[in-house]
């Protein structure tokens, strides 16, 4: 059963009562969400006439405030971002949390999957998921997508570096029907292209999910088309699926459509860009920043984010599925990033 079937008014009639709930949730459950949420107007009983007025926070407080609305003898699990260490967000999980991130990311991608788990050659080393209880976001995201295959195989060995003999070895077993390749882009790029490509690998009835930004793939002049044009024509894979999410919002992620051009929200989701200068919500076609919304926030005030990605909206309900119908055009530089943050902060404290 797909996740991609509300139009935007549909939407937007389903998410706003939730995330108003979820606000109050969280603003009962975390004294510092509730302070943030007084110094920045936003009073108990606050009418809120669409989600876009809802109030946001910066993904970047999760790197510098422990944002939580459970106990501590309720964590589950700690999720933890990219970067270096104390810079990284840390995302707390209940068990129920934790099961329904997995059961909703499983609704999302069966759309392109179908409903049976397929054999999977993970682009990754196994390395990466050795530690079960705090994971960094590329294991976490890693570990999150094999429960979808089976017969995993390792693209990389331990050490991390290319095996040609066990892609050759799942392609024997598994090649002459669908099976499922995930990996985070830039690793798919240079260890399952150039791989695939320099051994004559046929990857034709391969379905791939990938995510992870493009920018080690800038210095290769390799976008979203070259990608996808140089994987089709050096090793016969078509069916492919960018994705855009984070482990601020774990269980969701925003999924590149048939058309392979633009990224789409599922039911329990959405998007708004606002202008970084005025933080309002620009209209279709013009860039700003992608503020996230999701329904699956329950144990962490992660509901309504401000990212520090740009963004575009390209069309509404005008695309392969209903919605918004997006792109990410890339980071915002660090310093102002530093400086949206600190707005908060700042009236928090």
């Amino acid at each position: 059963m797909t996740v991609f079937t509300l139009s935007s008014l549909e939407r937007e009639a389903l998410l706003l009562p939730r995330l108003i709930e979820l606000t109050e949730r969280h603003r009962a459950r975390g004294a510092e969400y509730a302070n943030i949420l007084a110094a920045t107007g936003h009073a108990p009983g606050r009418i809120y006439r669409d989600t876009a007025e809802l109030p946001w926070l910066p993904v970047r407080l999760f790197k510098t405030r422990r944002l939580k609305s459970i106990p501590d003898e309720a964590v589950f699990k700690v999720l933890t971002s990219s970067g270096t260490t104390g810079d990284v967000s840390r995302i707390y999980l209940d068990r129920e949390a934790a099961a329904a991130q997995t059961r909703m990311l499983g609704r999302t991608l069966q759309t392109v999957l179908g409903p049976q788990r397929l054999p999977m050659l993970v682009v990754d080393t196994k390395a990466i998921i050795k530690d079960r209880r705090s994971f960094s976001a590329r294991g976490a995201g890693v570990l999150g997508m094999a429960t979808f295959g089976r017969d995993h195989v390792w693209a990389l060995d331990e050490h991390g570096r290319p095996d040609v003999d066990a892609v050759r070895g799942f392609l024997a077993a598994h090649g002459d029907r669908p099976f499922l390749v995930f990996g985070f882009t830039f690793m798919v790029w240079l260890y399952l292209y150039e791989l695939a490509r320099d051994h004559r690998l046929d990857l034709a009835n391969g379905i791939l999910i990938h995510s992870g930004g493009w920018k080690k793939l800038a210095d290769r002049r390799v976008g979203n088309a070259e990608f996808r044009r140089a994987f089709r024509t050096g090793t016969g894979l078509t069916r492919i699926h960018n994705f855009y999410g984070m482990v601020e919002q774990i269980g969701v992620v925003y999924l590149e459509g048939p058309d392979g051009d633009s990224l789409y929200c599922p039911d329990f989701a959405d998007v708004v860009i606002r202008d970084p200068d005025t933080w309002e919500p620009l209209p279709p076609g013009r860039p700003g920043l992608v503020e996230v919304l999701s329904t699956l926030p329950e144990s962490y005030p992660g509901h309504v984010l401000l990212t520090e990605d740009l963004g575009v909206v390209h069309g509404v309900d005008d695309g392969a599925w209903p919605g918004k119908r997006f792109s990410i055009l890339g980071r915002l530089p660090r310093a102002e990033a530093r400086g949206c943050s600190d707005t908060f902060v700042g009236a928090a404290v």
